[in-house]
């Protein structure tokens, strides 16, 4: 108990006042004991901006697939370029030679 009054006892006159103590408390507890404290902040922010980014990225796929489906309703060589592409579909009196390249395994 002795020990405990001495070092009371040597700690600057400021901090022992009651608002003093009550401010440092209340910095602690913002800081790092509160439900959404700021380290949770931080984390919440961060992962925030990362969902903002996959929006965007999603946002402009959408759109170029948007176009992509526009050009294959309306227009008959895009429709024609895509059959041949994806199907690999073919006219009548065309042969179509596949070259693939070999990979590294």
């Amino acid at each position: 108990m002795k020990n405990i009054k001495n070092l009371f006892n040597k700690l600057p006159h400021f901090l022992k006042d009651k608002y003093v103590l009550s401010l440092i408390f209340f910095i602690i507890w913002i800081i790092f004991l509160d439900d959404y404290n700021m380290i949770k902040q931080k984390k919440i922010k961060k992962k925030v901006d990362e969902l903002k980014k996959q929006k965007s990225f999603y946002i402009n796929e959408t759109r170029k697939d948007s176009d992509n489906l526009y050009k294959l309703m309306h227009d008959s060589i895009a429709q024609e370029k895509f059959a041949r592409e994806k199907f690999l579909m073919k006219k009548e009196n065309e042969d179509i030679f596949i070259i693939r390249k070999k990979e590294d395994e």
